[in-house]
């Protein structure tokens, strides 16, 4: 009942897409949630800003991070204060599943929440490259008993969390622009400067090389990467889901990225490069090989433009495909 209330009174252009059936439910009820610390005037400015954001066209994350955004912009003291109080609440559950099974849920940091998914992923990837028989799934299940009752021992995996943030906003307490964690979206630059103080793990310093820009207040796309190399590994693969933001490039699927795939094929001479990379999912990445399926780099992303490619599929439609504007 409330999430209907806030719709009808304070979110109108939420509510009529709602109801034209331009906007999925599932987004609506973000738009709701990720403004509910907004007072009735400021929820309607942001409602307006993502009218104009065309929210039905963008996948589920890309829309999530978006409606963050925005609403953080807003009323940057009130997110900040409520992302610091929600940290005291963090938790861990248990509750029953069907068939003598569980569900361990943890409620933590994002940063935290990414870290721990990470480490559980590598590792399981490494025990599969050995010939393991489960599935990766089962063997993350196994490894996260293992590591928390410490009733086996695990080999230690070392996982680079990274945040990216300008320079200034990590440096100077005074700014309020917004950090990037790959894999989760936007995080207010104060909540981040409290991880890098607070944090007792071993820190690293990464640098991003960008193209500069002719846009005031806009940052130019990040740039770089080696060609000589049949697979995308290395600092060239993590630099292109940095680019593409941790989401398959494809038009409107939204899952997160598994594979480095060249534009151009590499049987067809196609080279192993920042501007021919681009980040998808497994599903997509192994369709493009069926016949009829084509993509063409229609801009590098090496200037002022983000990385743009166009999609041909069978049927010979065309979709344009950019790199998200770069945190």
């Amino acid at each position: 009942m409330s999430t209907a209330r806030a719709w009808w009174f304070e979110l109108p252009d939420t509510y009529s897409q709602l109801v034209a059936g331009e906007l999925h439910e599932r987004l609506a009820e973000v738009v709701v949630s990720e403004t509910r610390h907004l007072d009735a005037g400021k929820r309607r400015m942001v409602d307006e800003q993502l009218k104009a954001a065309d929210l039905p066209r963008k996948g589920f994350k890309a829309a999530t991070a978006c409606i963050r955004k925005a609403a953080y912009e807003a009323d940057r003291v009130g997110y900040v204060n409520r992302g610091r109080t929600a940290r005291k609440d963090r938790r861990v559950g248990i509750r029953p599943a069907p068939d003598t099974m569980s569900i361990l849920t943890g409620y933590l940091p994002a940063e935290q929440g990414i870290a721990c998914y990470a480490a559980l992923r590598k590792h399981a990837d490494g025990v599969l490259a050995t010939g393991d028989g489960r599935t990766r799934d089962q063997i993350m299940a196994d490894t996260m008993v293992a590591r928390l009752t410490g009733q086996t021992s695990a080999a230690d995996v070392n996982v680079e969390v990274q945040i990216m943030m300008p320079l200034e906003a990590l440096l100077d307490p005074r700014s309020n622009k917004p950090a990037t964690i790959p894999g989760y979206g936007p995080l207010p630059a104060d909540i981040c400067r409290d991880i890098v103080i607070t944090s007792k793990g071993r820190k690293w310093w990464r640098r991003l090389f960008t193209a500069p820009s002719t846009t005031k207040g806009k940052t130019g796309p990040i740039v770089g990467g080696d060609v000589r190399r049949r697979r995308f590994t290395g600092w060239l693969a993590d630099l292109i889901r940095l680019r593409d933001q941790e989401t398959c490039r494809s038009p409107f699927c939204g899952a997160p990225i598994r594979h480095i795939d060249h534009s151009t094929r590499y049987a067809d001479d196609g080279p192993t490069s920042y501007s021919n990379g681009r980040g998808t999912c497994e599903r997509c990445n192994y369709t493009r090989e069926m016949p009829g399926w084509h993509i063409t780099v229609i801009d590098a992303g090496l200037l002022n433009k983000p990385h743009t490619i166009m999609i041909t599929t069978p049927t010979g439609h065309h979709y344009l495909s950019r790199a998200p504007d770069p945190p």
